[in-house]
């Protein structure tokens, strides 16, 4: 009997045979040994009816399906062996002005394997999900591993994992988006366009995406781990023409992407932060942020261009997230600092005898970064991480200090440690695990200070909600960053709204220049769904909070162009 045949036909109708590893002096051995061939997820993935999503494969197959893989890699000589079996669900619901642009409903079924044979790893993968496809892909990652050991240097260490029988975990959501009828949203995000067109605006898309990552994951370490993950993100634009003069601006939705499921759109009056504009701390009201948007477009139209110069910065966290992200996560990951992605991505300022000195300085002693694939409701929170380890917190920055990196199991050892943090990922059962971002945030200030109070502290200063436009160079240290609305600060308080406001400034300079981070109470999570890394290129999603900052003395430029 085939399994995918006990599978409610979930399993796409392209075969695929194996799929190289490429990943560290890996991508290099592997790509001489020439012995498959990688294909984008994409490839795999298949329309399906909306409520195909929400049949469950039972984990007693996949169970079942795992130990194929594990025998089968034993059998033929690998020391070490994975499986990760994969189930990835998309919804994608999009419009613009007064018509509906897509509704899309996707599924990407498989399976990986991962082993280590002769001190080399080798990786295979499978989306025909029966017993003899999962057993021939197992065989062929073995003799990838061994093809590979032939011109590889150094054997892999692998730092010691215990087993943790069988485990599951979930997100706690409260409502599954994928329950809830396409019609509703639909009729949501027309009711957005319909408020921005009534309150002047000329142009609107409005959209909402889901994802559903049904991950099973087991070793010969003895883990079998259920895994169901859940994220949201919404969104919209809103463009304001001056036909006097064909000028434009717009404004983007003040929503972040969540580990949540569809109870983020339904927001309460304790997750409201009234302000210049009003932003949105645990849940989100997609209508009331239109409606504050098309005023603030007709804003942006007439407000001023800045005066390039030194500004103190209050920097919101829909705003801060991207640059932690940029300047402290990408850093911190442990293979940009040995140089793995030099040829794609960069390298990093944050050399390991920076790390051994044990007194770095990274910024000043107000600023304490953590790294945390637990935190509920962000974008990387799991129970274990893709190569079974269990995930957990630790500090990357700690009072201005470098005191860690991001590490894997197979990178431990390098800085001394005894244990993976917990931080390896794959974006699809099609794509070898490798060392990717946790959550990375700032560390809200212990002093009781809100976003008013901060403000009033500021004699020239700018206060900036909304992410924008960024640059920074290879090494992540030198930088630039733009962001959504800029509002004037003199003397205490808001005056009005900038235009054309870029900062400059380099990763230690800016750390330094912490002057203030508002208390636990204005904490919230920005983040992205598609940071990208590696070759080839995967893409995971990751989150950073943080409170409201004040960064002292920064040097700010005006971004306008002029023509003639």
């Amino acid at each position: 009997m085939e399994i995918n045949h006990c599978l409610i036909n979930l399993s796409p109708t392209k075969t695929r045979g194996g799929t190289i590893l490429k990943r560290k002096d890996f991508i290099y051995y592997t790509g001489l040994a020439g012995l498959g061939t990688l294909v984008a997820p994409s490839a795999f993935s298949r329309s399906i009816d909306p409520k195909e999503a929400l049949v469950r494969v039972d984990v007693a197959i996949k169970k079942e399906l795992a130990d194929v893989a594990l025998n089968a890699a034993k059998s033929k000589g690998a020391s070490y062996a994975d499986v990760r079996i994969g189930r990835y669900l998309q919804q994608f619901v999009s419009t613009r002005d007064k018509r509906v642009q897509g509704v899309a409903n996707t599924e990407n079924y498989g399976v990986g394997i991962r082993v280590l044979a002769n001190g080399a790893w080798g990786f295979a993968a499978t989306n025909t999900v029966t017993k003899e496809a999962i057993a021939k892909a197992a065989e062929q990652a073995v003799a990838i591993a061994r093809a590979n050991a032939k011109i590889q240097g150094e054997p892999v260490k692998l730092a010691p994992q215990k087993g943790f029988g069988e485990v599951n975990w979930k997100a706690p959501i409260e409502i599954n988006a994928f329950e809830v009828p396409v019609k509703e949203k639909v009729d949501l995000l027309m009711q957005v366009n319909d408020i921005a067109l009534t309150n002047g605006a000329s142009f609107v898309t409005a959209n909402i995406s889901a994802v559903n990552e049904q991950k099973y994951f087991a070793s010969t370490d003895g883990s079998y781990i259920d895994q169901d993950i859940h994220r949201i993100f919404p969104g919209f634009s809103v463009t304001k023409i001056d036909r006097a003069t064909n000028k434009f601006k717009t404004r983007g939705a003040l929503s972040a992407p969540m580990g949540m499921g569809y109870e983020y759109m339904k927001a309460r009056p304790q997750d409201r932060i009234q302000g210049v504009t009003t932003r949105y701390k645990d849940r989100y009201d997609i209508l009331e942020d239109v409606k504050n948007a098309t005023v603030d477009v007709a804003q942006k139209l007439t407000a001023k261009s800045v005066e390039p110069g030194k500004y103190d910065l209050v920097l919101d966290p829909s705003h801060l997230w991207l640059t932690i992200h940029e300047s402290v996560g990408h850093p911190t990951e442990l293979d940009r600092v040995l140089g793995y992605e030099a040829n794609y991505a960069g390298t990093s300022f944050l050399s390991l005898d920076k790390w051994k000195s044990g007194n770095f300085n990274f910024g000043n002693d107000k600023v304490n970064i953590v790294a945390d694939k637990t935190q509920k409701g962000s974008l990387g929170a799991v129970g274990w991480d893709d190569e079974g380890v269990k995930c957990k917190e630790w500090d990357l920055i700690r009072k201005g200090v470098l005191v860690d990196y991001q590490a894997i199991r197979d990178q431990a050892h390098i800085i001394g440690h005894n244990e993976s943090h917990g931080c390896c990922y794959s974006q699809g059962w099609d794509d070898v695990q490798f060392q990717r971002m946790p959550n990375v945030s700032l560390r809200p200030g212990t002093a009781k200070l809100s976003v008013d109070d901060m403000i009033k502290n500021v004699e020239k200063g700018i206060y900036i909600i909304g992410d924008g436009s960024y640059s920074i160079d290879q090494q992540r240290y030198n930088f630039q960053f733009g962001g959504e609305t800029f509002y004037e600060i003199k003397n205490g308080k808001i005056v009005g709204m900038l235009n054309d406001v870029a900062y400059q400034s380099n990763t230690q300079e800016f750390w330094n220049s912490c002057a203030a981070i508002c208390d636990a109470g204005d904490y919230r999570l920005g983040g992205s769904f598609n940071d990208g890394k590696g070759q080839p290129g995967q893409s995971s999603a990751v989150s950073h909070g943080s409170a409201t900052t004040r960064f002292n003395g920064v040097n700010v430029i005006n971004t306008a162009r002029s023509i003639g």
